[in-house]
């Protein structure tokens, strides 16, 4: 039982519309899937961010470290390909989603089994949807959208903030708890776009709305998520953070200086599950939540599903929050068009695949359709 080939497709899709978080607009949608082929005729599929090095890390470094190895021998196939990929866990993570797929064929057993077993068999899924769209306005927008993603059964539901004057982002949020009530958890996604104090006066105002948390409201960039343990010593409001970095290292630094209240790694940015369950164990010693980042195609958010099956609820109380899954409400043919299986959405809530590996196959002549 030998990996005989490492195939990478690079996708695109242009939007048919222009939207986007408070610093950017997206007018394409894009992804980096992987296909790992056996001697067997099994294939395992992964997926992953398609930045610049990516791809080409994995199809000239990863590949001829695979090719010839069992992808039963999990823990030593990724303590190799670690050593070679200078910190990449986008690149890894990919590559191990790929691994646990094909693990799970191999052996007849759905992902969260290779882990230990589900904790729960349905994920409470929370709507990350109003974006910004170029042309529209977010007072009319968002509430408009919150109302139908709730009369489709989402509980929870996320907006983006930060691409307006304070006032009127203020007056959208106002907005969409109106329309939605008292009962609907409300979040927020800053992208990066305030000030230290931008990011207070805004915390304190959405504290008012009983948003449920604000999310990566100061810049991520380096020194990695500075300030942030500003906002968690300073608001009541819950802080989520962290969705951008890609070690365990990265993880712990940040986790140990409380730089967040809810932590959010992603299976294809940070190595994969298992390190995901790291970071979730870790946050936990801290007694930070754990709710994993996820903006991807079909093959991240199944994976990111197994994984939140595997996480514990947030306390022993009968009453607590179970981790959620993010369902962006963007455009998303990754997800929609290239899988000839499906994730199944019912009352908000997402049911965990219990077929081997993933529990979703990809439709290949769909892929050939986008790849690049």
């Amino acid at each position: 039982m030998k990996i005989t080939g490492v195939r990478t497709f690079q996708l695109q899709h242009p939007l048919l519309q222009t939207t986007g978080p408070s610093t950017a607009y997206y007018r394409d949608r894009t992804a980096l899937f992987i296909k790992l082929e056996t001697d067997q005729g099994v294939a395992g599929w992964g997926e992953t961010v398609s930045f610049p090095g990516v791809r080409t890390l994995i199809d000239q470094h990863y590949a001829p470290l695979l090719i010839g190895q069992s992808p039963l021998n999990h823990r030593k196939l990724w303590r190799t390909l670690w050593g070679p990929n200078f910190g990449n866990g986008m690149a890894l993570g990919g590559i191990d989603i790929a691994l646990d797929d094909l693990r799970g064929k191999l052996l007849q057993l759905p992902v969260a089994a290779l882990y230990g077993g589900s904790l729960r068999d349905r994920i409470v899924a929370y709507a990350s949807a109003m974006n910004y769209i170029a042309g529209e306005d977010p007072l009319v927008q968002y509430p408009r959208e919150a109302g139908d993603l709730v009369a489709q059964g989402f509980g929870a539901l996320k907006m983006r903030i930060g691409g307006q004057p304070f006032r009127q982002d203020l007056a959208a949020a106002t907005a969409v708890r109106a329309r939605v009530g008292p009962d609907v958890k409300l979040m927020a996604d800053g992208n990066g776009a305030y000030t230290l104090g931008g990011a207070i006066q805004m915390g304190r105002a959405l504290e008012q709305l009983d948003f449920y948390w604000f999310e990566e409201p100061l810049p991520q960039s380096v020194p990695e998520y500075a300030a942030y343990e500003v906002l968690t010593d300073t608001l009541d409001i819950s802080i989520a953070a962290c969705e951008g970095l890609t070690t365990r290292g990265m993880f712990k630094e940040a986790i140990s200086r409380r730089a967040m209240d809810i932590v959010q790694p992603d299976v294809c940015l940070a190595g994969g599950i298992g390190e995901c369950l790291f970071v979730a164990e870790l946050a936990r010693l801290w007694g930070i939540q754990c709710m994993p980042h996820c903006w991807a195609g079909g093959l991240v958010l199944a994976a990111t599903v197994h994984l939140l099956s595997l996480l514990p609820d947030a306390s022993w109380s009968r009453h607590t929050d179970p981790p959620m899954l993010e369902l962006d409400m963007v455009e998303n043919p990754f997800r929609d068009d290239v899988l000839s299986t499906h994730l199944e959405l019912r009352d908000g809530c997402i049911t965990v695949p219990t077929g081997p590996g993933l529990g979703v196959e990809v439709d290949e002549e769909r892929l050939a359709y986008y790849a690049q």
